[in-house]
């Protein structure tokens, strides 16, 4: 090997060891980022669940079902009552309503209730219950059932000779209701009133359940609940729009798992003046873990050729970013470098413009100073 052809060679391994730790510095200052270009191909999966990082997304003909729902704050839960009876012994209250029959009363005053005509007899404020205008008022609050069942018999025992007495507890409203809507607070946790706190975050909807539950059951019997998420307020992904200058408009959307970027753009009702066609999804990484993602999408074939290559479906975190239109932008730069020159020329020809228009009149400037 000649002695130019030795200084060729080694001029360029010298190229090739800075271009690699140019790269490397870039990487370093940019941070980790993997590109995925997706391929028209299907994909064949049986699964359907979130591809690893690096390997082909999911689109719109080809979405995945997200992972079970994870509860956080501020979702807001319907929680429907199945079971809710107090414990034993309950002991009854007002306006609770009781079912009370009684064999061995005369057939002209009997007292029978379980119809569809008469389901039972209320307590009343002072804790009562009317037997009827031959038998009067008994006072049953406070009692279990079994109380009442007794003081009942021993209070027609006066009038009746050998009444058979039963008494069982319809409904009460001693209870707090725990059906409705719950918001899940800032803590984690829900509010089932006088049943106290259970925390709920971080929980699948089937984690929850035995939670809730469990809560109720300190005071109820063997408590039955179906909870479901009214309101996915937790998950969302945003859609950042470059505003030429202008700052960047960030719009926060709630998740369902179905919709796709042409679904989030049409949220913010498409594409502004402003904004080009370079659009991209930048996925996080999954727990912080690896690299970011940057998706591109290609706007016109989603829109113009209904390709749905890039109409990738869009994941809980997800930052759809639209850049600006370069030309819009550099304009708006334009005006802002100019305006602050183009005030302090105004002032200066305005003031300029002011002294010749009243040096035109006879005195003039000089004329009104010698008259003082």
């Amino acid at each position: 090997m000649g002695h130019e052809e030795h200084n060729m060679h080694a001029g360029r391994l010298q190229h090739r060891v800075f271009a690699t730790l140019c790269g490397l510095a870039l990487l370093a200052n940019a941070g980790c980022r993997a590109l995925v270009v997706n391929h028209p191909e299907p994909r064949l999966t049986g699964t359907r669940t979130p591809p690893p990082v690096g390997e082909s997304v999911p689109t719109e003909k080809d979405k995945s079902s997200l992972p079970s729902y994870t509860i956080e704050p501020p979702d807001i839960l319907y929680i429907e009552a199945l079971r809710v009876v107090p414990k034993p012994p309950y002991h009854i209250q007002p306006s609770d309503e009781l079912q009370i029959i009684v064999e061995g009363t005369p057939d002209t005053a009997p007292i029978f209730s379980g119809t569809p005509n008469f389901r039972g007899f209320f307590v009343d404020p002072d804790g009562r219950v009317e037997l009827g205008p031959r038998y009067g008022k008994v006072k049953v609050g406070g009692l279990t059932v079994d109380e009442a069942t007794a003081t009942i018999r021993d209070f027609l025992k006066q009038t009746v000779a050998e009444p058979e007495v039963s008494v069982n507890l319809v409904s009460t409203t001693g209870l707090q209701p725990v059906s409705g809507e719950h918001l899940v607070s800032p803590d984690g946790t829900v509010n089932l009133g006088t049943y106290g706190l259970v925390y709920v975050a971080g929980m699948t909807l089937e984690e929850a359940k035995l939670a809730i539950e469990g809560q109720l059951g300190k005071f109820l019997d063997s408590p039955k609940v179906s909870p479901s998420v009214f309101a996915y307020n937790s998950q969302v992904y945003y859609v950042v729009t470059q505003d030429a200058g202008s700052g960047d408009n960030i719009a926060r959307l709630p998740i369902t798992g179905n919709e796709t970027v042409l679904d989030a753009i049409s949220q913010i009702n498409g594409l502004t003046r402003v904004s080009s066609k370079n659009i991209w999804i930048a996925r996080p990484a999954p727990s912080g873990a690896g690299c970011d993602v940057i998706l591109p999408v290609n706007w016109k074939e989603i829109t113009a050729g209904a390709s749905t290559a890039t109409n990738y479906q869009v994941l809980p975190g997800d930052r759809i970013f639209i850049a600006e239109n370069k030309l819009i932008a550099l304009d708006a730069a334009l005006n802002t470098f100019i305006a602050p020159f183009e005030r302090v020329f105004g002032v200066t020809l305005l003031g300029t413009q002011t002294v010749q228009t009243i040096n035109r009149f006879p005195l003039g400037i000089s004329g009104l100073g010698s008259g003082f």
